[in-house]
């Protein structure tokens, strides 16, 4: 079975960005997730507001939105798109040992949107472990991986 090429490099080697403007505008969807392991100490912290920077979760949450808009700032051949909607949410399982994240992004375009979810999922980690970073020096974030992307026609 022959390898899957790498789409940006150019007939020479050379790193390029993919020419999309030919692709078909779809309305395509992606989600991201990952987590944050974290002490459950920390979480009563965030549960009773007293984390000293503040609304932890609204702020990463904030942090997260904003990433996937800026993704084509951030990584050097991603196209700059037009996000028509991105979310971050977050879910503290019954173990109390992390917190769970997971981002979508959504837009009409020629090309996809998993970078901008990967980019809210990471960002909103980031934000996490800098907001709680001063109480808890054992926190870890893994797994962030692609979850789900579609793609479908567009309806008039």
């Amino acid at each position: 079975m022959k390898p899957p090429e790498l789409t940006h490099l150019d007939a020479h080697g050379e790193v390029a960005m993919v020419d999309v403007s030919r692709k078909p505008l779809l309305l395509r969807r992606a989600v991201a997730v990952g987590c944050i392991h974290i002490q459950p100490s920390t979480l009563d912290l965030i549960d009773g507001q007293a984390i000293a920077k503040g609304n932890v979760f609204a702020t990463a949450r904030l942090a997260g939105i904003m990433a996937a808009k800026k993704t084509g700032e951030l990584i050097p051949l991603c196209h700059p798109l037009p996000i028509t909607h991105a979310e971050v949410d977050f879910e503290i399982p019954a173990t109390r040992d992390r917190i769970l994240i997971r981002a979508t992004a959504t837009i009409v375009a020629p090309t996809g949107v998993e970078m901008e979810a990967l980019t809210a999922v990471s960002i909103a980690a980031l934000t996490l472990y800098d907001m709680c970073k001063a109480v808890d020096k054992t926190m870890r974030i893994e797994g962030i991986h692609l979850a789900e992307k579609t793609k479908e026609a567009v309806q008039p």
